[in-house]
């Protein structure tokens, strides 16, 4: 049995988690999961402003913080911390954690091949719209395909202590440290769909240890220092989610549920690059307190194809918010709304989107929101976006005089301005397999 921990479920989790996995009881593997589609859109962007730059930069000093740790106790980290920039993130860690053996895995970034599968004839058509990238190409910032778990256990393979990876999926985390240890093969179904499963359960971190959790949430126990989860992993692909016992949150078939629920569309096809998963197949079992025993999971062959994560630049943004209060603070709120868009108007401006929320009536909700006429206050935010960056700077200055010469009982205009940014869009696409080549490199 080997046990493997996630630390982080984005970049911008609980840095505390994963000094606490380390620190109170044993682990084998520590996956840290740091990429979001949006998250690579983001360091594109600091990439561009600054070429060492590109990678999750809590990462490295990190690694440095629980260095000792992995060194005594044997703990093996992988991340997918590397972002549109691995070997800086690894040469950033080699620099603040030395001692430490880095191995980096590439062959992920295909920006510079993109018109090479043009050539070969590749639509690459969008997943969702189906409209060809020759839409964007020339918009086009990053291109990075989706890897799966072997090229990890490749990595892993090479004695390092800290493997850090691109685009890998989420769930490549941590099968990768089953197909090293037990030697699961390509073809070996089943443990794959096991392994994929579990990696998407643990993947968000403290949500499926009793995190954002709906089920008696009021009773969960000792939320300031929730536990993380840990999977204790079998030759056969059993496997068990349990977190460390004198840590806070809470494990059960019930927290277990909702993270499989997570970002899931056809669950008997739930597609990586290493398998299918059946998640239809699960068998979950309550087997002790903070226990959930996994079983029964069934798979098949991975696709022909694999997924690219495309960002490409789509115009520019900018959301400003104001607050209104009792009374009448929504009817306010929605008259700020129109002057600002008929000013707009009037001097000629047009955006691909004005939108509009209100929050403390329907923000979140919706159109579900109940009737909520008469709150005591209500933030309005309103946003545009457009190719235009004038245009879209000549908004943010029609928000703030609306304090002195719109309805009355504005505040929470402290800020100023909104600030005008780029948008950074996302885009995915299919390649054929034998297309994406990966290596693995020891950085010293």
């Amino acid at each position: 049995m080997i046990r493997i921990a996630n630390g982080q479920g984005f970049w911008g989790d609980w840095l505390e988690a994963p000094v606490r996995l380390v620190e109170q009881g044993p682990i084998d593997y520590l996956a840290l999961d740091y990429l979001a589609e949006i998250t690579m859109s983001i360091l594109q962007k600091q990439r561009q402003a600054d070429p060492k730059l590109g990678y999750a930069r809590d990462f490295p000093p990190l690694i440095a913080r629980i260095s000792r740790q992995i060194r005594e106790r044997g703990v093996k980290v992988i991340a997918n911390a590397g972002g549109v920039n691995p070997v800086a993130c690894a040469r950033e860690v080699v620099r603040v954690a030395p001692g430490l053996k880095v191995a980096v895995v590439l062959g992920d970034d295909v920006f510079p091949r993109l018109d090479e599968f043009l050539a070969k004839g590749y639509a690459m058509r969008d997943m969702e719209t189906g409209e060809p990238i020759a839409a964007i190409r020339d918009r086009i910032l990053s291109a990075n395909a989706y890897i799966g778990a072997f090229p990890l256990a490749e990595a892993l393979a090479t004695g390092a202590d800290v493997v850090v990876a691109g685009r890998s999926t989420d769930t490549a985390l941590t099968l990768a440290p089953m197909v090293r240890r037990y030697g699961w093969q390509p073809d070996e179904y089943d443990k794959l769909a096991a392994g994929t499963i579990a990696g998407h359960i643990i993947e968000c971190g403290a949500q499926c240890s009793g995190g954002n959790c709906q089920v008696d949430w009021e009773t969960i126990p000792n939320m300031a220092d929730i536990g993380y989860p840990i999977v204790e992993a079998e030759p056969d692909g059993t496997f068990v989610v349990t977190r460390h016992v004198n840590a806070g949150g809470r494990v059960d078939s019930h927290t277990v549920k909702e993270q499989l629920l997570y970002e899931l569309g056809d669950p008997r096809n739930y597609i990586t690059p290493d398998c299918v998963a059946d998640f239809t197949s699960i068998r979950l079992e309550d087997v002790g307190p903070e226990r959930v025993r996994v079983s029964g999971i069934r798979g098949g062959p991975r696709p022909p194809s694999l997924k690219l994560s495309i960002s490409y630049a789509n115009g520019w943004k900018a959301i400003g918010t104001l607050v209104y209060s009792w009374p009448q603070a929504l009817a306010k709120a929605q008259a700020a709304d129109r002057i600002v868009r008929q000013r707009l108007q009037d001097i000629g401006l047009a955006f691909d989107e004005i939108y509009t929320e209100y929050f403390g009536v329907n923000a979140c909700l919706g159109p579900a929101a109940p009737p909520n006429p008469d709150p005591p206050e209500v933030q309005v935010r309103i946003g545009v976006r457009g190719p235009d960056r004038k245009a879209v700077d000549r908004f943010t200055r029609e928000l703030i005089p609306l304090v002195l010469n719109g309805p009355p009982g504005a505040t929470g205009f402290g800020e100023g301005r909104p600030p005008v940014r780029e948008i950074v869009a996302y885009w995915s696409a299919l390649v054929p397999r034998e297309e994406i080549v990966t290596r693995v490199e020891v950085v010293e």
